[in-house]
C-alpha cells in the first residue's frame, strides 16, 4: 500500500486526486490520532527551540534555521539558549527531533510553525523580511494537505495580507490545498514559574477548520487553548498584551522621574500601593525596556493604526518615555561622578548587567547596549560584567564580560547596576566598595540600600 509520504513526492495533481473527498480537518485529525504527524519549526531561537523540543516528545519534528552555527550546536545536543537545557535537547535530538539548515527537509512536514524575528527598520517601521523569507521557503516546498502557523509577533493583518499571498505563489490555494493560522508566542524568557506548557495558547485560524486544526496540534503539548475568530484577533491579542505592559512601565517610569524631583522614593510608593487588594497592579521602573516584544510592539501597532488614519498618541508617548530612561541613566552617572569630582571622559565605569532582564542571557533590545554606546561616545573607559552574557558588540566593538563582579569593579570610579540578577541581589555595596577607586554607585533596579559615604543615585530614588 502506498503511504502518504510516498504520494507526497508525486506531483500536486496526483496528491490532490489522492486527497479528493478528504478535508484538511479529517487528514489532521487522523494523523494526530495515530501520532504520525510531522511538525516543522522555522527559527530555533527563544521561541522555536522550546516549541520544537516540546513537540518532539510527541511527534517527529524537523527544526530549520539559517544559522549553521546554531544547527551544529543543536545537532550535538547542545542548547544555544538558557530556557532549554542541553540535556533536554540531547533527549530528543536524532530520535524525534532533527535540526537542519536545508530547507528541502521541510517537505517531510505536515504542519510548519514559523518562529522568526520581527524587528524594526532604522526608521522604526515593521521589518517583516524574516517572515517573508520564511514564507517564501515554505512556498517552495508547499504541497496539498500542509498546514502553516505563524507565531512571530506582528501587527493585525499580517497573516492574511503578507503570509497567505506568499504561500499562494506556490500555485496552491488557501482552504482548498492548505490551511493557515496565527498563534502568538507567549514565551517568558528566564521564567521558572511559567513554562511553555503552562501558558494558555491563543489560536486564530483563517477559517473554522483551520482554527480547529491549529488548536488540536497545540493541544498535544499545551492543555489550555483559547480559540478566537480569526488571525487578526489573535495578532491583536499579542499587541494588547505587550503594549499594556509597555504603557504601564512608561507610567511608572514617568512617576519615578517626578518623585525623584520631589524627594520621594518610588519603590516605597509602589510597595505601599500593592497592599490595595483591588484596582492596582505593580509595575517597576528601570533603565528602559528590552526583549523582542515590548520595545517593538508599540511601533508595530502605531504603523498599522496610522494606515487606518488614526494617530496613536498614547502608545507612541509610552515608547518615547521608556526610550528616554536610557539617557536618564547617563544623567544619573554624570551626577554620581560629579560628587566624586571625576568627569565622564576620565572615568572608569563598570556596567553591571547586559541582558534585558534578570537571570537570562538575552540581550535583544537591551537598554544596556545604548547606555554603553553613549558612555563610549562620551569618552569613558568601560568595563562590563554579566554572569549570563559573555560579550556584546557595541558600535562595532566587542566588549567582553569580566570574569566576576569583583574583577569589573576593581579600580572603577563608578559602578552602574542596570539589571537585578540574583547574583547582584545577594551583595551589598560595602562588599565591593573597598575595591573601587571612587565610591560612586548608580542603582537602576533598587538592588541596594544606601550606605553612608557613597555617591549613591538610583532611578526613582530621592
Amino acid at each position: 500500500m502506498i503511504g502518504w509520504e510516498s504520494l507526497s513526492r508525486l506531483s500536486p495533481i496526483f496528491t490532490r486526486i489522492w486527497m479528493k473527498g478528504t478535508t484538511l480537518k479529517d487528514r489532521f485529525g487522523n494523523r494526530l490520532q495515530d501520532g504520525a504527524l510531522v511538525i516543522g519549526v522555522i527559527g530555533l531561537g527563544y521561541v522555536g527551540l522550546p516549541l520544537a523540543v516540546s513537540f518532539a516528545r510527541k511527534f517527529r519534528v524537523i527544526g530549520f534555521d539559517t544559522s549553521q552555527e546554531k544547527i551544529n550546536l543543536i545537532s550535538r545536543g547542545i542548547s544555544p539558549i538558557l530556557d532549554v537545557s542541553s540535556s533536554q535537547v540531547a533527549e530528543v535530538i536524532g530520535r524525534n527531533f532533527f535540526s537542519t539548515s536545508d530547507p528541502s527537509r521541510l517537505k517531510e512536514c505536515d504542519a510548519i510553525i514559523i518562529c522568526v524575528p520581527t524587528p524594526l527598520s532604522p526608521e522604526k517601521e515593521p521589518d517583516l523580511s524574516y517572515v517573508r523569507s520564511a514564507c517564501s521557503t515554505v512556498a517552495s516546498i508547499l504541497r496539498p494537505g500542509m498546514f502553516v502557523i505563524l507565531e512571530s509577533t506582528t501587527y493585525p493583518g499580517t497573516t492574511e495580507e503578507v503570509v497567505v499571498p506568499i504561500l499562494e505563489r506556490s500555485g496552491l490555494r488557501l482552504g482548498r490545498d492548505f490551511g493557515v493560522a496565527y498563534s502568538p508566542e507567549r514565551i517568558d524568557p528566564g521564567s521558572r514559574t511559567y513554562r511553555l506548557e503552562q501558558i494558555p495558547k491563543v489560536v486564530g485560524g483563517i477559517d473554522p477548520d483551520s482554527t480547529w486544526i491549529a488548536s488540536q496540534i497545540y493541544r498535544c503539548i499545551i492543555p489550555e487553548i483559547i480559540q478566537v475568530e480569526n488571525p487578526r484577533i489573535a495578532e491583536a491579542t499579542k499587541m494588547m498584551e505587550n503594549i499594556f505592559r509597555n504603557v504601564n512601565i512608561a507610567l511608572v517610569n514617568e512617576m519615578a522621574l517626578i518623585f525623584e524631583l520631589m524627594g520621594i522614593d518610588v519603590w516605597e510608593v509602589i510597595q505601599a500601593a500593592t497592599t490595595k487588594p483591588f484596582g492596582f497592579m505593580a509595575f517597576y521602573p528601570g533603565p528602559g525596556v528590552g526583549g523582542h516584544c515590548i520595545p517593538l510592539d508599540p511601533y508595530y501597532m502605531a504603523y498599522k493604526a496610522k494606515r487606518h488614519g488614526f494617530i496613536p498618541r498614547f502608545i507612541e508617548t509610552s515608547g518615547e518615555i521608556n526610550t528616554y530612561m536610557r539617557m536618564h541613566v547617563i544623567n544619573l552617572i554624570e551626577k554620581a561622578l560629579k560628587q566624586v569630582h571625576i568627569p565622564v571622559h576620565r572615568a572608569t565605569i563598570a556596567v553591571m548587567g547586559l541582558s534585558y532582564k534578570r537571570n537570562i542571557d538575552d540581550t535583544r533590545e537591551s537598554p544596556s547596549l545604548k547606555i554603553l554606546e553613549e558612555l563610549i561616545s562620551l569618552g569613558a573607559d568601560i568595563r562590563v560584567y554579566d554572569p549570563y552574557v559573555r560579550s556584546v558588540t557595541v558600535s562595532g566593538r566587542e566588549i567582553r564580560s569580566a570574569d566576576s563582579l569583583e574583577a569589573a569593579l576593581t579600580g572603577a570610579d563608578c559602578g552602574v547596576f542596570l539589571v537585578d540578577h540574583d547574583e547582584f541581589r545577594t551583595r551589598a555595596i560595602p562588599d565591593f566598595l573597598h575595591l573601587m577607586k571612587h565610591h560612586a554607585v548608580v542603582d537602576c533596579k533598587n538592588i541596594f540600600s544606601k550606605p553612608e559615604g557613597v555617591a549613591y543615585f538610583g532611578i526613582g530614588k530621592p
